[in-house]
């Protein structure tokens, strides 16, 4: 049971701390293109569609890091027991 409990400590910290970091990245990505945007108004579409592929980019691993919480939580084999407990069977 101690396993289990670490494994959802795990995944918390996982996405709170891959969340964090993809914040930052997307609000430093979002200041560039905004700046680059200011000095040079032509280029705002290059621009633009850059920042938005970056920024997608950035949000994956974020996503990546949801996926192997929920692995982390979901897929454990301790946990059969835990949901069985839970549901009554």
């Amino acid at each position: 049971m101690e396993f289990l409990v670490g494994s959802v400590w795990a995944a918390g910290l996982a996405i709170g701390i891959a969340a964090f970091g993809c914040g930052i990245g997307q609000g430093l990505g979002l200041a560039g293109a905004m700046s680059g945007i200011s000095r040079n108004p032509e280029a705002a579409g290059k621009i633009q569609v850059n920042m938005l592929i970056g920024l997608a980019m950035i949000e994956s691993l974020c996503i990546y890091a949801l996926v192997v919480s929920l692995i982390l939580m979901y897929a454990h084999p301790a946990l059969k027991g835990v949901i069985a407990a839970v549901a009554g069977h």
